[in-house]
């Protein structure tokens, strides 16, 4: 089955989610834990919404749903009390997760703001595995980044030792096809060799989560803008390619197109019909 969804509000609840979901032809969402650039607290799932939200994603086969870190998350900050506070942050958000196992956790590994790679693949693995201690559940994604500024996480070398560092079997990866894309990643001409490598460095079976994304830049721009399916340098070729790969077909494919919910609507429409593989 293909697993095809969009970043939708948490302001309805999980089970709001789920029915937005299904209205718009989608099996699967993703969501900000809180306010992605503004405070902290997030409220924790509520039971009844919990419920709800298991029987609508029972009766309508959803896929894995994707909460996502808020943005002020920076766990190699120059700061220690910015990486302190954002391993909080990873560590308050599993244990919301607990109430409902076996899904997602995806984040952006950290800005490592002038301390340099190495210096940041150590405090993001320190904190991962400090906030990991006791989540059995969930597994934490790290996202690939475009490499602007000072990101960590922009080459699979990078993600590779975070993960080799860190030594969690619940750490996985998330691949945004904007941001490899725009990191250097030819994943229009080259998608097969991309898909090697990414497997011989890091391990094909730690891919579980495909942010689905045209860009408005070139290869290698290392901008990270992302643009509406078939409308960016990507295209719709290339587009088609990466959700018919058969190394592929099993994974959460989740869209952060700039658009709304109505056009997230005709977005997995335009995917759906783009299929050819048996899922």
């Amino acid at each position: 089955m293909f697993n095809i969804g969009c970043h939708l509000s948490n302001a309805n609840g999980l089970s709001g989610m789920a029915k937005i979901a299904l209205e718009i032809g989608a099996n699967t969402f993703q969501f900000f834990t809180c306010n992605p650039r503004g405070a902290s607290k997030s409220s924790a799932f509520k039971q009844e919404d919990i419920n709800e939200f298991l029987k609508i994603s029972d009766s309508n086969n959803f896929g894995k749903i994707v909460a996502h870190s808020p943005f002020i998350m920076n766990l190699c900050s120059a700061k220690p009390k910015i990486r302190d506070f954002s391993a909080e942050i990873l560590k308050k958000d599993l244990q919301k997760m607990k109430k409902i196992p076996g899904n997602f956790y995806n984040l952006h590994p950290g800005n490592h703001s002038g301390q340099g790679t190495e210096a940041g693949i150590e405090f993001i693995s320190e904190s991962i595995a400090w906030a990991c201690a006791e989540n059995h559940e969930t597994i934490v994604l790290l996202e690939t980044m475009s490499g602007k500024g000072s990101e960590v996480g922009s080459n699979f070398d990078e993600i590779s030792c975070i993960i080799k560092k860190t030594n969690l079997d619940t750490l996985g990866v998330c691949l945004d096809t904007c941001h490899i894309y725009d990191a250097g990643y030819d994943i229009v001409n080259n998608l097969d060799g991309v898909l090697e490598e990414f497997d011989s460095k890091i391990g094909i079976s730690r891919l579980k989560v495909i942010h689905v994304n045209d860009s408005k830049n070139s290869l290698n721009s290392h901008k990270d803008r992302h643009e509406k399916i078939g409308q960016g340098s990507i295209g719709f070729d290339a587009i088609t390619n990466i959700i018919n790969n058969l190394a592929l077909k099993d994974l959460v494919f989740i869209l952060e197109t700039p658009n709304d919910v109505p056009g997230y609507a005709k977005e997995i429409a335009i995917l759906n019909s783009m299929i050819k593989v048996n899922f």
